[in-house]
């Protein structure tokens, strides 16, 4: 089983392993899940070159079972891939349990690996799927990757796409990268993309942290951007009249000298309230 969050990675690893498996490996990958069962084994035997009349549920489990011994004499592994199993339902996930029961005395005839969100965790954890977890025999969890690591990744990706210099974002410009992608690939692909973009377009050689704002404001959206400023400034308002009741609280005596002033005061926190409303709405 294997895990990480959205743009980690996961279903690039999964093309990556089958580009590089050998004659000797047989399989299935179903990258969408959301389907019956019967759906399900058709889908798993279409994909598997399983021959045959495959009408009901009962005719695609023996002919898979056939499949899987044939693959067994002749040394051949034969390997279920599901992407995206944290949206399976509990009736597939029985599925998927009763397929691990494909065996001879000695070996398993089916080779199971499940990939999904975090989420998965939860699903496998719920007491009602405690029979295939008992079955999870190796767990992986894909981390965001760390600053070091994102600086490195940007300048492998540049290198790969044929860049002499690899060292055209600024450290600063990294720093912003990282902190606003949190060290997920897929995040840190979409945001130097569009910045090299726009370099090229403003014929910069190297990309500043100016460059990544503006892209960062590009993909937030204004909206995001407003509204961010407005709950800053909200905050700020709360703060002041947070202190404001705390002084006269403390020190009620200084209510006599306020008077005057407190009109003038009121005006200014109303066009204040005025102005974040403006902003968040």
């Amino acid at each position: 089983m294997i895990t990480g969050e959205v743009g980690t990675g996961k279903t690039t690893l999964v093309q990556t392993l089958l580009s590089r498996l050998d004659g000797t490996t047989r399989t299935a990958y179903l990258f969408n899940p959301k389907m019956g069962p019967n759906d399900f084994l058709q889908y798993i035997c279409d994909d598997l070159g399983v021959k045959g009349s495959i009408r009901t549920k009962r005719e695609a489990i023996s002919e898979l079972h056939k499949f899987l011994l044939e693959c067994h004499r002749r040394n051949e592994n034969v390997v279920l891939i599901v992407d995206e199993a944290q949206n399976l339902d509990r009736q597939l996930l029985e599925e998927v349990r009763l397929l691990t029961n494909l065996e001879t005395a000695k070996n398993k005839l089916l080779q199971v690996i499940l990939i999904g969100q975090p989420e998965l965790n939860d699903v496998l954890n719920d007491s009602k799927t405690r029979a295939l977890k008992q079955r999870v025999g190796l767990r992986y969890h894909i981390k965001p990757l760390n600053r070091d690591e994102t600086h490195e990744y940007i300048k492998v990706r540049l290198k790969r796409a044929g860049a002499i210099d690899a060292n055209i974002f600024t450290p600063k410009a990294v720093d912003l990268i990282y902190r606003y992608s949190k060290g997920i690939p897929r995040s840190i692909n979409i945001v130097c993309d569009n910045a090299l973009l726009n370099g090229y377009a403003s014929d910069q050689k190297v990309i500043g942290e100016e460059i990544i704002k503006d892209v960062i404001r590009t993909l937030e959206g204004p909206e995001t951007v407003k509204n961010r400023k407005g709950l800053i400034l909200l905050v700020l308002g709360a703060g002041l009249i947070i202190g404001f009741a705390a002084i006269l609280w403390w020190r009620p005596e200084l209510l006599g000298g306020l008077k005057e002033g407190a009109a003038q005061f009121v005006e200014k926190l109303e066009d204040l309230m005025a102005s974040i409303s403006r902003l968040i709405r």
